[in-house]
């Protein structure tokens, strides 16, 4: 028989109802105590506005008269004490509501669950045994800022990563695409391969518990319980430990906006709405009554539990943009809602998403937070005193939707959507971006990302090299979904795995892991691109304007000069030989990598040894290298040197060669014109002399005049004579040139012609 406890105090209570009780973990659910001598669990409830609450479990034998809950005095909470209970054991709450209604409801607060589809909660204590070795690893991330170190993420669906091949379902039950691996083989076989690929963080699509496996997670009854599909809690922190002693880090999905129908969750928790607000007009979902502040109290222990519990290195909020609008899904304006200012906002989950990124900020400042947000919402990176969310990251689902049109684009129709290639450059440095090709782009018809590639069978897994070039070099940090890695065909199946046969069997596919394997390390080693991965000052176009060729051209820069990186990517077919490209500064350059490499399944048209830059200008840039440009394939260069003595003490006699040259010409053309000035006078002379002679004969033929008046008009006929040539020789104003002056204080044209 249960007895009357309380754990609770007044002050707990009072932050519970305010929003600001943020560990309330460490009472709400079954905590492991002793009273009165007795060992056994205090059980917790929040659950307002009922007739009674019992707990009805494996050790009562589910009777629900035997162990009843105690109300607290104010603030709807229920408690007590049970003896005997041990570890392991199933149980749920017996609610009576208001109405007389008996609900069945699993713990809100549960931190393991009955493996589906059980829906019952299971008794462990929040508190765990388990001996972590990720100290030095923490200690790391704690004095490392993680915007300026690489960030390659491998999102992951624990259960269709890889199966056992057995025939089984994932539980094991019956027939299907193979049972699950737990998280001690996940931690064994998952972390040794995403180390090899070359991945720096593991993001797991929900491992939440959840009662439906086609949700992918994201359709939660368990908020505090990793789910028991693949194992134990503390297998789950095996796992986490196992991948950040590889050196990877873990990233968690986390869904705050909405959670499942299924009775035993969440929903209509006392009989009515407690929990949430209302139903999601989209997705059948309920979404949370963030004006609670129980709720809130809720789920801001909840991240901070899977931060401080499971040492998680990252939170992605899924489904951000929903919380953001009152009418998110809603199309029917007679249905719509407005705020207070007359617009869509919605204040209140605007606020707590604030809420949410200030305080893992406070607790755990070395954590990333993550927004998968898909619209233009501004400052979604920007701190909550600036007026942002607060978020470290944003998903840009902008490039992802433009660079997928882009690429299932047909050769001949490219040059006229190049535009799709670039506009991301426009806002690039807007937000601190995630490039994206995740599960959602692989599912429900919209082909896997090969399948949207145009051409044969070759085109298509080069333009899969390409695309993962483009994505690798583009500023931002990086995210592929499982399997994209080996260009798999089918869309993913949550119900098996990974089609791994595809890498063992056929060359292409096992290329192209290669391919992978070798980009994602080459990203690791060169910090110029990832140093500077969210400013401008990493990023230069070279050539953002080579539509008819389907070329992009650019360079990369780190903190160093020295990790500086010339980018091209040909998007065509076509191999171009003796390609100009315009480069930084004078020197020699080698490539450093190319996606056309034989080794990757490519044609094999790389650029072998130094390239010396000429002083041919190019792009606005005063030095300019040749290359060959592969068909449908990126390359990186690289200034490796300044040119050799020789080259150098040979351009040096050419450009002093080429100045004595001109000076020389200049020199002749000087003289010539001398010479033809000289030329010119002496006929100006005989001219005066012929007018000289003519004034006489004319003072001879006119006796009448004074000595002076001729002397006056044989002058005026000089200067006649040099002005009819002056003028002759002077260039006419074109009509066509600008009006000149403006009036003073007019601001209009004067009336004023060219002279």
């Amino acid at each position: 028989m249960s007895k009357n406890r309380t754990t609770l105090s007044a002050d707990d209570l009072f932050l519970l109802a305010k929003g600001d009780w943020l560990r309330s973990w460490e009472k709400l659910g079954a905590h492991e105590a002793t009273f009165e001598g007795e060992d056994g669990y205090q059980f917790a409830l929040w659950c307002p506005d009922v007739e009674s609450v019992s707990v009805v479990g494996e050790f009562n034998e589910w009777n629900t008269a035997a162990d009843p809950l105690y109300p607290s005095s104010t603030g709807g909470v229920w408690e007590g004490f049970i003896p005997n209970v041990k570890a392991g054991a199933l149980y749920k709450y017996f609610i009576v509501t208001a109405e007389g209604e008996e609900l069945y409801k699993a713990d809100p607060y549960a931190f393991w669950a009955e493996c589906p589809p059980g829906t019952a909660s299971r008794i462990q204590e929040a508190k765990s045994s388990y001996v972590w070795s990720d100290g030095e690893y923490l200690a790391h991330r704690a004095a490392t800022d993680h915007f300026s170190e690489p960030l390659n993420i491998y999102e992951v669906h624990l259960g269709s990563w890889k199966r056992h091949d057995d025939g089984l379902d994932g539980l094991g039950y019956g027939q299907g695409g193979g049972s699950y691996l737990n998280y001690d083989e996940l931690g064994d076989e998952l972390v040794t391969y995403v180390k090899e690929i070359g991945y720096t963080h593991i993001e797991l699509m929900p491992v939440m518990e959840h009662p439906f496996d086609g949700s992918w997670g994201y359709q939660v009854t368990g908020y505090y319980a990793p789910t028991a599909r693949y194992g134990t809690p503390d297998m789950f922190r095996g796992f986490v430990d196992a991948c950040h002693t590889a050196g990877i880090g873990v990233i968690l999905d986390w869904v705050p906006g909405g959670f499942c129908k299924d009775a035993h969750g969440l929903a209509t928790f006392n009989g009515h709405m407690l929990y949430e607000k209302e139903e999601h007009p989209n997705w059948g979902t309920l979404k949370f009554d963030l004006s609670r502040g129980e709720v809130q109290s809720f789920l801001l222990s909840n991240v901070l539990y899977w931060l401080e519990n499971f040492h998680a290195d990252g939170i992605r909020i899924d489904g951000v943009t929903s919380m953001l609008y009152l009418n998110f899904g809603i199309d029917d304006p007679a249905q719509k809602v407005f705020n207070e200012r007359g617009t869509e906002e919605d204040f209140v989950s605007i606020a707590f998403v604030q809420k949410i990124n200030d305080t893992v900020a406070k607790y755990h400042p070395d954590v990333m937070m993550m927004a998968e947000e898909s619209t233009a919402w501004p400052l979604v990176t920007y701190p909550p005193a600036d007026g942002g969310l607060g978020f470290h990251y944003k998903w840009d689902m902008g490039w992802m939707h433009d660079t997928l049109h882009y690429m299932q684009t047909d050769f001949p129709w490219r040059p006229g959507n190049h535009n799709l290639l670039t506009f991301s450059l426009m806002y690039a440095f807007n937000e601190n971006f995630i490039l994206a090709f995740s599960h959602d782009e692989v599912v429900h018809g919209k082909c896997s990302l090969i399948g949207r590639m145009p051409g044969d069978w070759w085109r298509q897994f080069a333009g899969m090299r390409s695309l993962a070039f483009y994505q690798m070099t583009h500023p931002g940090a990086k995210l592929n979904f499982m399997g994209n890695e080996i260009a798999q065909f089918i869309e993913w199946r949550y119900y098996e795995g990974i089609e791994w046969f595809l890498a063992k069997d056929y060359d292409t596919h096992r290329n192209h892991q290669h391919f992978i394997a070798r980009l994602n390390d080459f990203y690791l080693k060169h910090p110029g691109l990832w140093e500077r991965a969210y400013t401008w000052d990493g990023f230069e176009w070279i050539d953002a304007n080579n539509a008819a060729q389907s070329i992009i051209s650019f360079i990369r820069r780190g903190n160093d000069p020295e990790d500086e990186l010339v980018i091209l990517i040909n998007f065509d077919p076509a191999t171009r030989e003796g390609f100009r490209l315009g480069v930084p500064q004078e020197g020699v350059y080698q490539e450093l990598f190319n996606s056309d490499d034989v080794e990757f399944g490519g044609s094999g048209k790389v650029n072998v040894g130094e390239m010396l830059s000429e002083e041919e200008p190019w792009n606005g840039r005063e030095n300019s290298i040749v290359i060959t440009v592969p068909p449908l394939a990126g390359v990186v260069l690289a200034r490796t040197g300044d040119l050799p003595e020789s080259v150098r003490k040979e351009r040096a006699a050419a450009r002093e060669a080429a100045r004595r040259a001109l000076e020389a010409a200049q020199a002749a053309e000087a003289a010539e014109a001398a010479k033809a000035a000289g030329a010119a006078e002496a006929a100006e002379n005989a001219q005066d002399a012929d007018a000289a002679a003519s004034s006489t004969d004319a003072a001879q033929a006119e006796p009448d005049r004074s000595g002076e008046e001729r002397a006056v008009a044989t002058v005026g006929k000089k200067r006649s004579a040099k002005a009819r040539k002056t003028e002759s020789a002077s260039p006419k104003p074109a009509k066509a040139q600008r009006l000149r002056k403006v009036k003073k204080g007019s601001g209009k044209p004067s009336k004023e012609k060219n002279s």
